[in-house]
């Protein structure tokens, strides 16, 4: 008998709960196929319960995720709630109290999706990006004078430290390493004008590469990284670099793997609680109709299960969301899909 696994469920705000609805049916099939259990609790976090209790992550909510396995998220964003206080609020408030160090978004292009780059297909667009999760600008660091006057001054400090810098580029060598494709960690920064920051991260990176002797490395700045990502994405294995950084370059990423409905990410603390999500966000406009693919909140939960250590599970959803896009799915796009959001998680149950 396989393992029981406690997942805190959280559906959001606007398609977040259709998305997730998709992906937990997926869940269910195919862990009752490989033998294991996941026992699910809902939570009510987001948007809706922020206007109506004016607090934004209710504690008892937090100790509740504090006791599961992994959190499975499908969208955090309202349109009635100013922008910065739910992300703030709860993604980033997550990320710092469970120390998810580090952010995991696999650039892939599968078979039938269309790519905006010209002539590159599936087997040039497949790499990893490892990304520093608690630190640098988004610590929180810095401060105002003079708001509002003529005089102002805003600064905003990108915090590294040497364990939080180690504990990720150690993660990208293990990732890579298993991984096992073309065993090349590629260091992403900006050396030459980010001195202080990335002298850290760079002295790092090749300490940290003596340990792996049979991983490739090589360092490019964040500039060159865009560029190449358009014209080369094949030189690309998995990619580390910091909080900001990351933040860009994934969202170039997702575009060259066909757009938001099919990029999938992950907040990983390896010795801790985990959360895993579409990285398209809530799409209000969208909620209720229908319409929205949610292939990236299944792919999320492919990303847990093989966080957990269930990777035959994990395998088993993608290779049957692949036989989707190649046999089924017009367009990954909202709207454009040829079927609706139930449908699509039908399509995939069908073919696992």
């Amino acid at each position: 008998m396989g393992k029981d696994y406690k997942i805190a469920v959280v559906g959001g705000d606007g398609t977040g709960p259709e998305v997730v609805a998709e992906a937990v049916k997926v869940l269910d099939k195919v862990s009752e196929k490989a033998g294991f259990k996941l026992n699910y609790t809902h939570y009510d976090i987001g948007g809706d319960q922020y206007l109506a209790s004016g607090d934004v992550l209710p504690e008892t909510s937090v100790k509740g995720l504090e006791k599961s396995d992994a959190v499975l998220l499908g969208a955090i964003g309202h349109p009635d709630v100013k922008p910065g206080i739910l992300e703030k609020g709860i993604l980033l408030n997550l990320r710092f109290r469970f120390d998810q160090y580090i952010n995991l978004r696999p650039v892939k292009l599968y078979e039938g999706v269309y790519t905006p780059i010209k002539d590159k297909g599936p087997e040039d667009i497949d790499f990893v990006v490892v990304r520093e999760n608690t630190e640098g600008l988004y610590a929180g660091a810095g401060g105002t004078l003079k708001k509002g006057t003529s005089d102002e001054v805003a600064i905003q400090e990108s915090i590294n430290t040497k364990k939080g810098v180690e504990r990720c580029i150690r993660y990208a060598f293990e990732y890579c390493r298993k991984r096992d494709k073309a065993k090349k960690l590629t260091l992403c920064g900006k050396t030459n004008v980010l001195t202080f920051a990335f002298d850290l991260w760079e002295r790092t990176f090749y300490e940290v590469a003596e340990e792996y002797p049979d991983i490739e490395t090589d360092y490019a700045h964040v500039d060159a990284i865009c560029m190449w990502m358009v014209k080369n994405p094949e030189w690309f294995d998995v990619i580390v670099t910091d909080n900001m950084f990351g933040d860009i370059i994934t969202d170039l990423g997702a575009m060259i793997q066909g757009g938001m409905g099919i990029a999938a990410g992950a907040n990983i603390n390896p010795e801790g609680v985990s959360m895993f999500e579409p990285i398209g966000g809530s799409a209000p406009k969208y909620t209720g109709k229908g319409v929205i693919n949610p292939l990236a909140a299944i792919m999320s939960g492919q990303l847990m299960l093989e966080t957990l250590g269930e990777n035959e599970a994990g395998k088993s959803i993608e290779d049957a969301v692949m036989k989707v896009l190649t046999n089924d799915v017009k367009d990954v796009a909202a709207g454009k899909m040829g079927c609706s959001t139930s449908e699509v998680g039908d399509l995939v149950l069908g073919y696992i």
